[in-house]
């Protein structure tokens, strides 16, 4: 099937980092949200971007303009009606991802795709809502969406090879490079990446090191760009908590417990740099560890 537009459902920083990459590449993009001020943020988040791209040579003014003009908002699912797929990136929270995509359903041709940008659940689960579950499948970008070269393809035992293809095509399109997962608990990526981040979290709460040790530790000793608190940080430690709770849950291995340490910083609404305070405090001049 060919791809021509494409519905975003969601217009946070995965959302409208998808819709940014997918009008870059010169697909037509619907961005829904439910409400006009997460819209207008996430169309000033893309259009603050594609400036910092234009200003690094990466990409032409002209470029910018046409993007943002292949970008249309809206607060009605009624106008994905002429979007050959919709990739839903509300919350990582299972319920609120099904409630959407019952809603989504009626508001489709017959021949769309729907996929999903989740982290961490089931594609099966979630394409079981739906009146498609072979025109269902999993796109997971990494974030930053327009930097990262990743997008993990995750097929659900209904998934059909036609949707598979133009899922991979679409992601290949906007130059990324595809990893092909099957469906169990958190994929590939974060199966193995958020288990290190919760490790590094006991770390800190057993006392071996300061936030700061262990940060230094994983950059200089394992050459990681950023530390793993960091790096905890600038995911959300709220999506950290849900992936681990939906690996502990799947799997029921106890190695993928949650840290109370995690749990209780999630509680408390530290939730890392979007809150402006997680492992470390954001609100000065330069981050400040917390612990």
């Amino acid at each position: 099937m060919g791809i021509e537009n494409v519905g975003v459902i969601g217009a946070g920083q995965m959302g409208s980092g998808i819709a940014h990459v997918c009008a870059l590449n010169g697909y037509g993009v619907m961005l829904y949200d439910v409400s006009a001020e997460r819209l207008e943020r996430g169309l000033a988040d893309i259009d603050r971007n594609l400036t910092r791209q234009v200003s690094r040579g990466r990409i032409k003014e002209i470029d910018r303009n046409a993007t943002l003009k292949r970008i249309k908002t809206s607060l009605k699912m009624e106008d994905f009606g002429g979007s050959d797929i919709v990739i839903e990136a509300a919350t990582e929270d299972e319920s609120v991802k099904r409630e959407i995509l019952k809603r989504l359903v009626p508001m489709l041709r017959s021949d769309a795709v729907i996929a999903s940008n989740t982290s961490s659940i089931s594609i099966t689960r979630l394409a079981a809502v739906t009146d498609r579950p072979a025109k269902f499948i999993g796109m997971h970008f990494m974030n930053p969406v327009p930097v990262m070269k990743l997008v993990e393809i995750i097929r659900g035992i209904a998934t059909d090879e036609t949707t598979f293809v133009a899922a991979r095509k679409l992601a290949e399109s906007l130059g990324k490079t595809v990893a092909v997962s099957e469906d169990f608990p958190a994929f590939i990526v974060n199966r193995i990446l958020l288990p290190m981040i919760n490790e590094s979290i006991y770390t800190l709460y057993e006392g071996v090191g300061s936030v700061e040790s262990i940060d230094i530790a994983l950059k200089l000793g394992a050459n990681h760009p950023m530390g793993p608190l960091e790096l905890a940080d600038f995911i959300g430690l709220d999506v950290c908590l849900s992936v681990m709770q939906v690996l502990y849950d799947g799997l029921a291995d106890s190695k993928y417990r949650p840290c109370p340490l995690l749990v209780k910083y999630v509680e408390a609404g530290w939730v890392g740099r979007k809150a402006g305070r997680g492992f470390y405090d954001y609100t000065g001049e330069k981050p400040v560890p917390t612990r």
